[in-house]
């Protein structure tokens, strides 16, 4: 199978498909699955043990040697935007800030410390992607996905229980080092939204076992292919929709961009390099294409996205 993660079918409104594509799309089998980012995101993998969703660990063996992650566990704990309210503080940005690696060294300079005095390796991998690096025997509290808080109140997120108290604690003591900081000075005075928080996730160690699309999974997203590559995928950014496999197109708005894959994908298809074609929106609605649903010749073509 070949599938395309797209964004939701709304940014497709007033585009229309070619002909061909249009006759194909209206005799596919649909169906609707979980709607939103994250939940396409997980929706072609399956873990063992089933409900773990370790991405710091895996992001981890992507720059490492499987030895040297294998004993930890692993958490991110990302420089956000929380934008304070009269009774809550809301998610308003994550992984487009913009900081320098400079601003990151900067920013992180204070934190490790805090984090070293438990025992913790506080590192970054990018400008906006830091992690954790914590004791085998850390008990560590299920933390929410940023996309699952992104633009909404971030205290409803936040983990309970025992295990959640140092977490909430080292959270708030970095806020404060990170809204006093000079960085954040000058962001203000250039007009930038400030990175002053962090946002813990992807916590666990290293999965016993990812099932994931086989073939090529082309994607610029580190999580994904993070997910992709511990599946034995190969992960690259080039696009081929002659082969089984993944593309993430999930940035892609333009539908005469996706049209054209789609029909390169259908003679693909219909030459046997692979059995179907699904096209996976951001929204949760399903589209599958088999070389046998050109006989359902009495179905309506497509007509557009509305």
């Amino acid at each position: 199978m070949l599938t395309l993660l797209l964004p939701a079918r709304r940014y497709f409104a007033g585009q229309g498909p070619s002909p061909a594509v249009a006759k194909a799309l209206g005799r596919a089998a649909t169906n609707d699955a979980e709607a939103g980012e994250l939940a396409q995101l997980r929706r072609p993998f399956r873990l063992r043990p089933v409900g773990q969703w370790p991405s710091a660990a895996l992001m981890e063996r992507r720059l490492r040697h499987e030895g040297d992650v294998q004993p930890f566990q692993w958490l991110r704990a990302d420089p956000v935007w929380l934008q304070p309210d009269l009774t809550t503080a809301r998610l308003m940005a994550w992984g487009n800030l913009g900081l320098t690696a400079e601003d990151a060294a900067a920013l992180m300079a204070p934190l490790k410390p805090l984090f070293g005095d438990f025992g913790y390796v506080f590192e970054a991998r990018e400008a906006e992607a830091w992690s954790v690096q914590c004791p085998r025997e850390t008990r560590l509290p299920s933390f929410p996905h940023p996309l699952a808080a992104l633009g909404d109140d971030a205290f409803p997120y936040l983990p309970e229980g025992p295990e959640a108290r140092r977490w909430r604690s080292l959270m708030g003591e970095a806020q404060v080092l990170m809204h006093q900081h000079p960085v954040n000075a000058e962001r203000a005075r250039r007009g930038l939204p400030p990175a002053n928080s962090l946002w813990f996730w992807g916590e666990g160690g290293l999965p016993d076992q990812v099932e994931g699309p086989r073939g090529h999974v082309a994607t610029a997203d580190p999580e994904l292919a993070a997910y992709a590559q511990a599946a034995g995928a190969a992960v690259s950014d080039r696009v081929d929709a002659t082969k089984p496999g993944l593309i993430d197109l999930r940035a892609e708005r333009r539908w005469s961009v996706i049209d054209d894959l789609v029909a390169l994908a259908m003679a693909s298809m219909g030459q046997g390099a692979f059995a179907a074609l699904r096209l996976d929106f951001a929204d949760g609605h399903l589209v599958t294409l088999e070389p046998a649903q050109r006989w359902r010749f009495w179905k309506p073509a497509f007509k557009g996205f509305a």
